[in-house]
């Protein structure tokens, strides 16, 4: 059976993960792999991408459109935190049910709670095992938003490698430092450089296994913060407002500010009239209805509200206060601009040129 290593570093845009800050990963692709830009799915969050890296498909087939929900027959709304969203089946499933040993190590606690099945072993930095740190000599892990978080998950990832040598192992860190630093600055490089030094060892000491570095999404400055659902009341316009990049890690975008938005009508004889009030916003840089999100982004058009919005390179929908905010605080994404991202890939099953999403790792892998 196979031997895989799959890293996921939440938000890396391609400035980030360079020859400069990853100089041993960058001479060993030039020996046994390559290094190349691909995209992600979109909306460009960390839900979604996940679903689609962990089973090789499109949204439209994993189900996953965000992370966060909402049932407008219903009313009911939520986080997305747990198992039951996920519709396909992921790769650490195809490799258990193949008899294949697993592994899941992830610094958000959710990303174990939505796709932990099929995982024999799980960890996550935010709500450790007490078991799995004894077994593999682990400290107790810090704060989720640190640069040493990435450190701690990757060596975790390694020294389950080193002591069990599991077939399929997933590892995946918080965006935290890129949301609040740019390519370039020293938090950045030295949270690619932890990711350097231990994956290089564990290249050198297991040739045979396959590793492949990637990202869920990439990241952006957003300068400027639109309360569309604020505008959308005043308008007299009867909608739910979704930010698909809604979550409980405030920390990490305190605004929910996001470059996707999905409305949802709560009165259909207003269509034309959103319509118009839509595109007449500025910083909407495109309307789409539902099918033609769904057509264009692979997306489940019942999921998605009835209009999915765009905004401009450096512009997001959030929840602020009033209803628009120039901001030179915020780094962000969810939109087109940051589907964007490194893949570097060592002993990889197919030629460079046959990657040109992050999910083709997954759909080639033969489990």
């Amino acid at each position: 059976m196979e031997k895989v290593l799959i890293l996921v570093i939440d938000g890396c845009a391609p400035a980030y993960l360079t020859e400069q800050t990853a100089p041993k990963l960058f001479a060993l692709a030039r020996q046994r792999g390559f290094v190349k830009t691909v995209r992600c799915a979109m909306p460009s969050v960390t839900n979604v991408n996940h679903a689609c890296i962990l089973s090789g498909r499109w949204p439209a087939e994993t189900g996953v459109v965000g992370n966060y929900y909402y049932d407008p027959n219903t009313g009911c709304e939520g986080f997305i935190e747990e198992r039951g969203y996920m519709r396909a089946p992921t790769i650490l499933q195809r490799c258990q049910q193949a008899g294949g040993k697993t592994a899941l190590f992830t610094v958000k606690g959710k990303v174990l709670g939505v796709y932990g099945a099929g995982a024999d072993i799980g960890l996550s930095a935010q709500d450790p095992d007490p078991v799995l740190l004894r077994r593999y000599g682990l400290d107790w892990p810090p704060t989720i938003q640190s640069i040493e978080a990435t450190d701690w998950i990757v060596r975790a990832a390694c020294r389950c490698i080193e002591r069990e040598d599991p077939d399929l192992v997933y590892c995946t860190t918080n965006d935290y430092i890129f949301h609040h630093f740019a390519p370039g600055s020293e938090p950045a490089r030295a949270q690619i450089a932890a990711v350097d030094d231990c994956l290089a060892q564990l290249a050198a000491s297991q040739p045979h296994r396959q590793i492949y570095i990637t990202a869920d999404h990439g990241m952006n400055q957003k300068k400027t913060i639109l309360n569309f659902q604020a505008m959308a009341d005043r308008a007299g316009l009867r909608t739910y407002c979704l930010p698909p990049l809604k979550d409980r890690y405030i920390e990490n975008h305190i605004y929910q500010e996001g470059g996707m938005l999905y409305v949802f009508l709560k009165e259909p004889l207003q269509r034309e009239a959103f319509l118009n009030f839509a595109q007449s916003c500025p910083q909407v840089e495109e309307v789409l209805t539902a099918a033609q999100a769904a057509a264009r982004y692979h997306l489940p058009q019942d999921q998605i509200g009835d209009y999915v919005l765009l905004a401009g390179r450096d512009c997001a929908f959030g929840e602020v206060e009033g209803e628009l905010l120039c901001t030179e605080a915020s780094r962000s994404h969810g939109s087109e601009y940051e589907r964007e991202i490194p893949l570097l890939a060592l002993g990889a099953l197919r030629p460079e040129k046959a990657y040109r999403y992050h999910k083709d790792i997954a759909a080639y892998l033969q489990f």
